[in-house]
């Protein structure tokens, strides 16, 4: 299963906010996001209601993503 922990990088180290749970060894993908402000919405093509309704909609469904059985989705 995919999972997603924030944390900083720092002096060549990348520093977690949360352990894991049940992960011991895994292979990472580490993305460096912008430190500047809010994310640009209109730059992305939507205004903030969109942006409200998106969240709102996919909601519904983050409980089903994270089951264990979803992972099958996620094999290659």
């Amino acid at each position: 299963m995919l999972r997603t922990v924030e944390g900083i990088y720092r002096d060549g180290r990348i520093e977690l906010s949360e352990m894991p749970m049940d992960v011991k060894e895994a292979r990472v993908i580490v993305t460096f996001l912008p430190r500047d402000g809010p994310i640009d919405l209109r730059a992305r093509g939507i205004d903030e209601s969109q942006a409200a309704d998106l969240r709102r909609r996919l909601r519904t469904i983050a409980e089903d993503w994270d089951r264990p059985e979803m992972d099958v989705y996620n094999e290659p």
